[in-house]
């Protein structure tokens, strides 16, 4: 699976959120800049380091003109428990089919623990207010995700 190119119209997507609300891109497009990231599966450790370094950062995502929003293949309700229990203050969208993370290229072949499986390949896509796709972060370090997307941001990419 490939990457979209940086450049181009983002792939289009509605996905319910955690409220069962309908998300969709257009409704940033001329508004908000979106940082679109994917993350393997709710409540776990590294993505809940990473959801919650998010939260703790929101403020300068706020300054930033920047939505996030986290997409996974976990159901609406499941992301519902994770908001809850870790007061996370923005959009989690249930990709339960992955059809969007395959519009993306980021559901593949993974290996844990000497087994292999499909699932989502942790990566963050950022889309500049015009809808274009302007950056792409494949290496996501969980810890540190919230502050390497807001260095991206501030260089205006």
């Amino acid at each position: 699976m490939a990457y979209p190119k940086v450049g181009n119209l983002a792939p289009a997507f509605s996905l319910q959120n955690q409220d069962g609300k309908l998300i969709s891109l257009k409704e940033f497009k001329g508004k908000k800049n979106v940082a679109l990231y994917f993350y393997p599966k709710a409540s776990t450790p590294g993505c809940t380091t990473q959801a919650c370094g998010i939260r703790d950062t929101a403020a300068e995502f706020a300054k930033l003109n920047t939505v996030v929003l986290g997409v996974s293949p976990d159901s609406p309700l499941k992301l519902t428990k994770f908001i809850q229990k870790y007061d996370l203050n923005f959009d989690l969208l249930a990709d339960e089919d992955h059809s969007i993370a395959e519009k993306y290229g980021v559901w593949g072949l993974k290996k844990f623990m000497g087994r292999e499986f499909m699932g989502i390949l942790r990566t963050t896509f950022v889309i500049n207010k015009d809808g274009k796709l302007s950056h792409i972060m494949d290496k996501v370090n969980t810890k540190s995700h919230d502050q390497d997307l807001i260095e991206i941001l501030r260089a205006g990419i």
